[in-house]
C-alpha cells in the first residue's frame, strides 16, 4: 500500500523523501463510504436481570453488515458527546472521520507522505479498513483522538519505583493518574529493600509487600476511569528478592480469608460490598525468574536470595522448593504468574538504555521502564478468501498502513506523565497484533493443537512482524529512526536477525502455510536490508493483546491468540430477541474438509443439539480435533495452549496476553510442568487459571493438613453437628422461574451421592437490598443443609408462605405460588425429595396430579429399580421419562444472555467467569482478563 519513492518526491524532515501510497481497497474518485449500504438503528442496552436501561441512543448509523452487538458497543463506548445533545456523535462515519483526520493531518505536517494525493489515498484506505472491520485501534484511540480531551492513544504503561519513600509515593501518584484515565500499568518492585534488610537509620525495612497494600488500596478506591470494574495493574518481583516467598503467598493467603468470610455470610463476590476488606485483589502478580534459577530447579540445586543494595547473599534456598511454592500458590488462587527474565532481555532491542523489568497488566507489552505502547489488532479471518487461500498481498499492505498510522499517533499523543512521554517519544514502541486466529485455523481445517495449526500461526505472525519492521525501517528513511536507536543499533539489528533466523526454522505442512512463509521470508530479507540502510523508526513493533472490546467491535469469533471458546455462541437479534447458534466457522471448516452440503447440514444440526462433534453423523473421527475448543466436550489441553504460544513467540517484539486454563482436577505438579515447559519452549511470560480455584477448598497436602485437622476433631465430638462440604465439582441444576412476572434464577448443587447441599438464588438488581437479602438467605440455607438440616424441614416451613409477588408461574408443575418462597421450596421438593415424602407434604408433579385425577396411583411412576439406579448413579444425570424433570431436559435450555451462558447450558455446570457489573451477563475470557459480550466492558484491561 505504501512504498518509499525516489526522484521528485516531497521532502520530509531533514530533506528525506515521503511515502507514496497506492490504492488497494479503494477506487479513485469513489469515497469508501459510498460503496456501503448504511442503515439507521436504535441502540437500547438493558440489564436483563432487572430490566433497567443502561444506555439508549436512537437513530444511530452503521453499515448493514455490522452486527447488532458491534453497533451497540461502539455506540455506547466510543461515540463522544453528551447523550441527547446535538453534539453527540450518531454515525460510525463521524467516529472514524474524527480519528482518521488526526492521523492524516499529523502525517502531512510531519512529512510522512510524498504528496497531498498520497495523504488522501491514505485517508481513504484507512477509513475503508476500519469500517469494514479489517482491524481496529485500541480503545484509548476511539475515546480520545480528535476530541478536546488529551490525545492519549496508549493502553499499556510500565512504571518504575526505586528504594526511597519519595519514589514509592510518586509510584502511587502515577499509578492513580493512569487508572483515572481508564488504563492499566505494571511495575517491578525488586529495587525496594526486603524486610530482611536494614535501613540507614538502623531500623528494618518494610519490604515491597507492605507497600503493595497502599497501592492496592489506592487502586481499589480509584477503580479504572471511574467505572465499577477493578483497576488493571501488574506487580512483578524478581525471584532472587529476599521477600519473594512472602510475595508468592500473598494472594493465596487472602484467598483463604475470602473463603472464611464467605462461609460466615459476607458478600465476597466480585463487586460485593465486603470484598474491599481483602487485600491485593486489584493486581496480577508475577515472579520474574532467571535462567540461573530455572537451571537450579532442573538440577535440584540451591539458589541465592540477594540484598537489594549490596547484592550480598541474604539466604540460600532450594530452588525446587521455591518453584513448588509458586505452583502451589497458583493452584490455590491463579497467582503468581511467571515471567522469564533472560528470554525477555535476550530479545530486547534497547539493552544499552536499560533492562526490561516489568510488563503491562496483561503481560503482552514488555519494554523500558516509564514507557507506553499503543495497540492495534488485525482481523485475520477477513483475509481468508472464498477459495480457502490467505490473501497475503492485502495482509501485507494493511500491516504497512497500520504501522504508518500508529507511528504517526506517537507524534501527536499526550501521556499521563512527563517521564512516560519522553521515553515513548524517544523509542516509539508499537504493538500491532491480531484477533480471530482460532477462527481462521478452524475455518481452514487446522486443529489448534496440531503441527499444522502451529505452523500456520507462526508464519502469519512472522509475516506481520516482518512487514511491521520493514515499514518501520522505511519510515526511518522518511522521518528518521527513533532517538534511542543510535546507542542501540547493533543490539536492535541483532534481534532482527534472530527473528529472521526463527522464520527460517519454521516448517510448513500445506500450500497455505508455504505461501505465507515465502512472503514472510521475503519481508525479513527486505527488513534487514532496509534496517541496515535507514535504521528503525520503532523500538518495538508487535505483540498479541487480549482484543476484548475491539474484538467485539470487529465481530471476531475469537480473541487474540485464543481458540474458539465453544462451537455454540449467543447472538442478539434486531428487535430485542436472541438465539443460540452454531458458529459460522463450523460449516466453513466442514466445506474446507470436503464434506457435502447434506453432510454439513446434518453435522451442524447435531452440534446445535449436543454442543460438540463427538459421534456427529458422517464426521470422520480424524477431523474431531479441528473442532476442539477452549471449553466443552473436547477441550484443548493446557500444553496445547502453551505449544501454540511457543510457536508464535519468536515472531513478536513483546509477549502474549493469554491465560492457560487448567481443569479443576489439575495438580500442583501439572502447574509446575506448565511453568517449566514455558521456560524450555522460549516463552516470555505465562499465567494459569485452574477452574474454580478461587472458590475451592485449600489443598489437602502436607503443607495444609493443619487446616483440615480441626474438622477431624469436630467429627469426633458426637454432640456437635459437623459440616459436610460439597466437593469442588458437583452436579447442579439451574432453574429460571417467574412468579407473577418477577423473574429469578435458582442454582441447586448436590452431593454426588447424598442429596441437596447448596442453593443460590438470584432475584432483583445486583447490589439492591433484595438481591443482598436473597444472597444472605441462600448462604443460610446452604450452610444449614451442609450441617444436616433435612430439606423436608425447610419445605414444611416455607411452602404456603404468603406475600407479594404471588400468582401465576411459568412452571408446568407449579402453576400457582403464594410467594417466591413457596415456589422455590416446592421446586426443590419436586427435584430432590422422594415421592413418599413429597406426597405427605401434598407436593406433586403435573403428571402425578393427572394420574390422581384419573384414579391412578402416582407411586407407580417411581419403581424400586429407578431408586436403585439413583443410588448407584453417583454424579450421573438421572433420567425420569415420565416426570417434569424429563420434560425440562427435553425443553429448550434456559434463556442465555452470553456465549458463556450458552456453554453453561450445554455443559450442565456453571462456567468459571464473572458477571458483568454493567449489564449482568456472564463475561468471556479474553487473553488474561474477561470481556462482556453484551456491553463491551472488560474486567481489567483496556
Amino acid at each position: 500500500m505504501t512504498e518509499t519513492v525516489s526522484g521528485s518526491a516531497r521532502r520530509g524532515k531533514g530533506g528525506r523523501k515521503g511515502l507514496k501510497v497506492d490504492r488497494i481497497f479503494t477506487k479513485p474518485g469513489v469515497h469508501p463510504y459510498d460503496e456501503i449500504r448504511w442503515e439507521r438503528r436504535d441502540v437500547v442496552m438493558t440489564n436483563w436481570r432487572d430490566g433497567s436501561v443502561n444506555f439508549e441512543q436512537r437513530g444511530v448509523e452503521f453499515p448493514e453488515f455490522w452486527s447488532l452487538n458491534a453497533a451497540n458497543i461502539v455506540t455506547s463506548k466510543y461515540f463522544r458527546g453528551a447523550v441527547g445533545t446535538p453534539q453527540r456523535e450518531w454515525s460510525l462515519k463521524q467516529l472514524v472521520d474524527r480519528v482518521v483526520k488526526m492521523y492524516v493531518d499529523t502525517g502531512l505536517q510531519n512529512g510522512y507522505f510524498a504528496s497531498d494525493q498520497d495523504a488522501e489515498i491514505f485517508d481513504h484506505e484507512l477509513k475503508y479498513a476500519l469500517v469494514h472491520q479489517l482491524f481496529s485501534f485500541n480503545s484509548p484511540v476511539w475515546f480520545n483522538v480528535g476530541t478536546k480531551s488529551p490525545q492519549q492513544v496508549s493502553a499499556c504503561f510500565i512504571l518504575s519505583v526505586d528504594d526511597s519513600m519519595e519514589s514509592i509515593l510518586e509510584w502511587y501518584k502515577e499509578e492513580g493518574t493512569i487508572f483515572k484515565g481508564g488504563s492499566g500499568s505494571g511495575v517491578n518492585l525488586s529495587r525496594i529493600r526486603s524486610s530482611k534488610e536494614l535501613l540507614s537509620s538502623g531500623g528494618t525495612a518494610s519490604g515491597p509487600v507492605s507497600f503493595m497494600r497502599g497501592a492496592d488500596a489506592s487502586a481499589g478506591t480509584i477503580k479504572s476511569g471511574g467505572a465499577t470494574r477493578r483497576a488493571a495493574k501488574m506487580v512483578v518481583l524478581d525471584v532472587d528478592h529476599p521477600d519473594v516467598a512472602e510475595f508468592i503467598e500473598t494472594k493465596a493467603r487472602e484467598e483463604d480469608k475470602i473463603r472464611a468470610l464467605r462461609d460466615a455470610g459476607f458478600d465476597m463476590d466480585l463487586g460485593g460490598k465486603d470484598i474491599v476488606s481483602v487485600q491485593y485483589q486489584n493486581a496480577n502478580n508475577s515472579v520474574r525468574v532467571s535462567d540461573e534459577f530455572m537451571r537450579a530447579v532442573e538440577t535440584d540445586g540451591e539458589f541465592a536470595l540477594r540484598a537489594r543494595l549490596t547484592g550480598d547473599v541474604v539466604e540460600k534456598v532450594q530452588a525446587k522448593e521455591l518453584f513448588r511454592l509458586m505452583a502451589k500458590a497458583a493452584w490455590e488462587c491463579a497467582d503468581p504468574g511467571i515471567q522469564y527474565d533472560d528470554t525477555i532481555n535476550d530479545w530486547h532491542t534497547n539493552p544499552e538504555s536499560g533492562r526490561i523489568t516489568a510488563s503491562n497488566p496483561c503481560s503482552e507489552y514488555m519494554s523500558l521502564d516509564n514507557s507506553s505502547c499503543n495497540l492495534a489488532s488485525i482481523n485475520l479471518l477477513k483475509f481468508l478468501r472464498a477459495d480457502g487461500t490467505f490473501d497475503v498481498e492485502k495482509f501485507v499492505k494493511l500491516t504497512e498502513l497500520i504501522i504508518t498510522a500508529m507511528d504517526a499517533s506517537i507524534t501527536f499523543a499526550d501521556f499521563p506523565t512527563q517521564k512516560i512521554g519522553e521515553t515513548t517519544r524517544d523509542y516509539r514502541q508499537l504493538g500491532i497484533g491480531y484477533a480471530n486466529l482460532g477462527a481462521l485455523l478452524m475455518a481452514t481445517g487446522h486443529a489448534y493443537d496440531s503441527d499444522g495449526g502451529r505452523s500456520l500461526a507462526a508464519t502469519i505472525t512472522s509475516l506481520m512482524t516482518g512487514v511491521a519492521y520493514r515499514r518501520s525501517a522505511e519510515l526511518a528513511g522518511v522521518v528518521g529512526p527513533y532517538e534511542g536507536y543510535a546507542r542501540n543499533a547493533e543490539a536492535h539489528k541483532r534481534v532482527m536477525r534472530k527473528h529472521a533466523a526463527a522464520n527460517d526454522e519454521v516448517r510448513t505442512l500445506d500450500e497455505m502455510g508455504k505461501a505465507v512463509h515465502a512472503a514472510a521470508t521475503k519481508q525479513w530479507q527486505e527488513c534487514l536490508k532496509a534496517g541496515e540502510k535507514y535504521g528503525y523508526r520503532n523500538a518495538q513493533a508487535s505483540l498479541l493483546a487480549p482484543t476484548g472490546t475491539i474484538g467485539l467491535m470487529m465481530d471476531c469469533d475469537t480473541t487474540g491468540i485464543e481458540p474458539d471458546l465453544a462451537l455454540m455462541k449467543f447472538k442478539k437479534l434486531v428487535g430485542g430477541g436472541s438465539m443460540q447458534i452454531v458458529n459460522h466457522t463450523v460449516p466453513r471448516a466442514l466445506e474446507m474438509l470436503g464434506y457435502q452440503q447434506e453432510q454439513i447440514e446434518a453435522i451442524v444440526e447435531y452440534i446445535a443439539e449436543n454442543g460438540h462433534v463427538v459421534d456427529a453423523p458422517g464426521l470422520r473421527p480424524e477431523h474431531y480435533e479441528v473442532f476442539d475448543c477452549a471449553m466443552g466436550e473436547r477441550a484443548i489441553s493446557p500444553m496445547g495452549h502453551v505449544r501454540m504460544m511457543a510457536a508464535v513467540q519468536p515472531f513478536l517484539s513483546g509477549a502474549i496476553s493469554k491465560t492457560v486454563n487448567m481443569p479443576e482436577q489439575a495438580s500442583i505438579e501439572d502447574i509446575e510442568k506448565v511453568y517449566f515447559e514455558g521456560w524450555k519452549l522460549g516463552l516470555k511470560a505465562l499465567a494459569i487459571y485452574r477452574d474454580n480455584c478461587k472458590v475451592g477448598q485449600p489443598l489437602s497436602a502436607a503443607g495444609t493438613k493443619t487446616k483440615e485437622e480441626p474438622v477431624a476433631v469436630e467429627a469426633a465430638a458426637p454432640a456437635r453437628p459437623v459440616r459436610k462440604r460439597l466437593p469442588k465439582q458437583r452436579p447442579a441444576t439451574v432453574t429460571r422461574f417467574s412468579v407473577a412476572g418477577a423473574e429469578g434464577y435458582m442454582t441447586a448443587s448436590s452431593y454426588p451421592d447424598d442429596g441437596l447441599g447448596e442453593v443460590f438464588l438470584k432475584l432483583g438488581k445486583q447490589g439492591s437490598t433484595l438481591a443482598g437479602v436473597m444472597d444472605a438467605f441462600s448462604m443460610a440455607i446452604s450452610i444449614s443443609l451442609q450441617y444436616g438440616v433435612p430439606l423436608e424441614t425447610w419445605v414444611e416451613k416455607f411452602t404456603n408462605m404468603r406475600f407479594e409477588p404471588a400468582g401465576m408461574t411459568d412452571d408446568p408443575d407449579i402453576r400457582m405460588a403464594t410467594s417466591v418462597m413457596d415456589y422455590i421450596f416446592r421446586r426443590l421438593a419436586l427435584d430432590h425429595l422422594p415421592y413418599d415424602e413429597r406426597a405427605e407434604l401434598g407436593i406433586f408433579t403435573a403428571d402425578e396430579r393427572a394420574m390422581q385425577a384419573n384414579g391412578e396411583d402416582p407411586a407407580s411412576l417411581h419403581t424400586d429399580a429407578e431408586l436403585e439406579h439413583e443410588t448407584l448413579a453417583q454424579s450421573a444425570e438421572i433420567t425420569r421419562p415420565s416426570t417434569a424433570a424429563a420434560k425440562s431436559a427435553a425443553a429448550p435450555a434456559p434463556e442465555a444472555h452470553s456465549s458463556m451462558e450458552v456453554i453453561e447450558s450445554r455443559q450442565g455446570r456453571t462456567a468459571d467467569a464473572p458477571l458483568c457489573l454493567t449489564c449482568g451477563t456472564k463475561m468471556r475470557p479474553a487473553g488474561s482478563c474477561y470481556v462482556c459480550e453484551g456491553c463491551g466492558s472488560t474486567s481489567g484491561c483496556s
